[in-house]
């Protein structure tokens, strides 16, 4: 299992006080839900493991993607202002192309379960009329590591637009840096084939 994470304090708090009401209604923040949900799945891929093969991981995991990240607005975002360019098959194909890479990736980077879990912090934080849910990957045989979300409303719920590596690393940002050149060379077309040939390696 790679590194993914830092160590996140949580702070006990007395269900007597205010402070507690608040961090209690922030744990009820619906934000949190799909992040958990996508917790949840990766920890049934990990137990499910070698054995069940990338493939069987892949079907598991790709509901669970679909419902927990707005994949069509996350591909437009890494594709940046030449988007509208795009011509609107294209525009398809890339995101069916997105979708797959970041299935294939869980399926090959969640491969197998030492008692690993996942706990996301109860406070969830505002970023402009975003939304981000801290979680920390809780490893017994490593340290634990951050991996944090941000999230929007896309008018049907919250959904992940983002993650970020132990606090800093911008998934977004370095997909957008690695698109671009691949955009100015050959277009959309040589996009997808790029995508569809990372996701055939796992990511």
């Amino acid at each position: 299992m790679p590194a993914l994470f830092r160590r996140l304090a949580v702070l006990g708090l007395s269900l007597s006080t205010p402070l507690a009401t608040a961090a209690l209604a922030q744990a009820s923040d619906p934000a949190r839900a799909p992040v958990q949900a996508l917790d949840d799945g990766l920890v049934q891929i990990m137990k499910a493991g070698k054995a069940a093969g990338a493939r069987a991981r892949a079907a598991t995991i790709g509901p669970v993607v679909d419902r927990s990240f707005d994949l069509p607005l996350m591909t437009r975002l890494a594709v940046g202002p030449g988007w509208t360019a795009i011509a609107p098959a294209d525009q398809t194909a890339l995101v069916a192309a997105f979708r797959r890479l970041t299935i294939a990736q869980y399926a090959a980077n969640f491969d197998g379960w030492s008692g690993e879990s996942f706990t996301l912090a109860p406070q969830v934080e505002s970023r402009g009329g975003d939304k981000l849910v801290r979680t920390t990957l809780n490893q017994p045989k490593g340290s634990a590591e951050a991996l944090n979300y941000r999230l929007r409303d896309s008018g049907k719920g919250w959904r992940i637009i983002d993650v970020f590596y132990r606090n800093a690393v911008s998934q977004l940002a370095t997909r957008r840096s690695d698109f671009a050149n691949i955009l100015q060379s050959g277009g959309a077309k040589a996009l997808v084939t790029h995508l569809d040939a990372l996701a055939a390696k796992g990511g």
